[in-house]
């Protein structure tokens, strides 16, 4: 199993609402397809009323093997439903499309 797979299978312990699991790798002097560097957006209701370093520390536990063996660096955002409303807006609407041809 490839190591964000891993990443995104083990994480959804955490009943994620939203996980956004990037492989960040290839902008680092690593070998072309490695899997060593990741960036991890994960919004779950089992934030709630945890201090970040306590958010940190879940989702490290939950890695831990691949932390130890495999990843390099991880790159955490870890947020409420709440954090993440005000900060993208309550709705995850798209914006209506302009049309592909509209020149601005």
């Amino acid at each position: 199993m490839h190591i964000k797979n891993s990443i995104e299978t083990k994480l959804q312990s955490l009943r994620p609402q939203f996980l956004e699991v990037t492989n960040e790798s290839h902008m680092h002097n690593v070998p072309k397809g490695s899997e060593s560097h990741f960036r991890v957006t994960i919004v779950s209701e089992e934030f709630n009323g945890k201090m970040l370093l306590a958010r940190h520390r879940m989702v490290n536990n939950i890695l831990a093997d691949e932390l130890t063996h495999s990843i390099h660096a991880l790159v955490l955002r870890t947020m409420t439903m709440e954090e993440w409303f005000e900060e993208n807006g309550a709705s995850n609407d798209f914006p209506p499309c302009l049309g592909g041809s509209v020149l601005r």
